[in-house]
């Protein structure tokens, strides 16, 4: 078996670097995302909650045409 390689101190912080970068963008960019996603939920939520309202109302009201003593 071949003995491993010696890496470069610097291609070795270069590295560290990268990752450490790769975090902080990742922890910023979700910080920044994450009031906007609970806003759009939010808003989805009121608009299923009134669609909701919607087809009970129609529902209601083709049961009551269909009740009529009329027929």
């Amino acid at each position: 078996m071949v003995p491993p390689v010696q890496v470069s101190p610097l291609i070795k912080l270069c590295r560290y670097s990268a990752l450490f970068l790769g975090v902080t963008y990742g922890a910023k960019r979700h910080s920044y995302l994450k009031p906007r996603a609970e806003e759009e939920r939010r808003v989805a939520a009121e608009e299923k909650k009134r669609q909701d309202e919607l087809k009970r109302i129609e529902r209601e009201l083709a049961e009551a045409r269909d009740d009529s003593i009329l027929k």
